[in-house]
Parts: structure tokens; C-alpha cells; sequence
């Protein structure tokens, strides 16, 4: 696992649960049929160390993880726009995983 650049603001473990907990949506990245990069938002639900998110069972998502089951998975949190500093303020969390495929409920 790569280690952050910036120490100062890296936070426990915990902290990133929290954050994957409550975000409203997460940016799910993988590889494509080519080796190109594929990366778009899912509603998640977490139970454990195990992140979930739902699919149709067939399309490009579908296919990508199959073939490359490998992600990378970004939440956002608590987003506060500083218009007058040109910035905005907020906390994430980034996950990287193998995607498995559930078919039971």
C-alpha cells in the first residue's frame, strides 16, 4: 500500500469508516476491457470490511469487474465550499479492493 504524502493529515483507521459510512455516494475506479481507467459514482452500504453496491448484471461495469476485479473505491464527506479562498473544504476516504460479485440476498 502506497503511504500518504502528506502525514499531517492522514487519520485512523476509524476515522475512514466513518466517512465511507456517511457519505451520500462513492467514485468506484477499475480497469477497462482495455487497461483503461473506468470510474463512476455508487451508492454504497458497508457492513464489516466489506463495501457493497449494486449493479445490473450485465454492462460496462458489470464486465470491467469481471475481467478486472481490482478497485479503488473514493468517498467524500462533509464538502464545504470556501468560494472566497477558491478551495473547498472536506474529508474522504480512499478503499482498495477486490470486487467480488453477490448473487444471494
Amino acid at each position: 500500500m502506497m503511504e500518504m504524502r502528506r502525514k499531517d493529515r492522514q487519520m485512523p483507521e476509524e476515522f475512514a469508516w466513518e466517512v465511507v459510512d456517511k457519505c451520500e455516494y462513492a467514485f468506484l475506479a477499475m480497469t477497462t476491457e482495455d487497461g483503461s481507467p473506468y470510474g463512476l459514482p455508487v451508492t454504497i452500504v458497508r457492513e464489516g470490511s466489506a463495501v457493497y453496491f449494486h449493479s445490473a448484471m450485465e454492462g460496462r461495469k458489470t464486465v470491467c469487474l469481471r475481467m478486472h476485479p481490482r478497485v479503488c473505491l473514493t468517498c467524500v464527506g462533509n464538502t464545504q465550499i470556501q468560494q472566497d479562498r477558491f478551495t473547498t473544504l472536506f474529508e474522504s476516504a480512499v478503499a482498495f479492493g477486490t470486487a467480488a460479485e453477490v448473487t444471494s440476498e
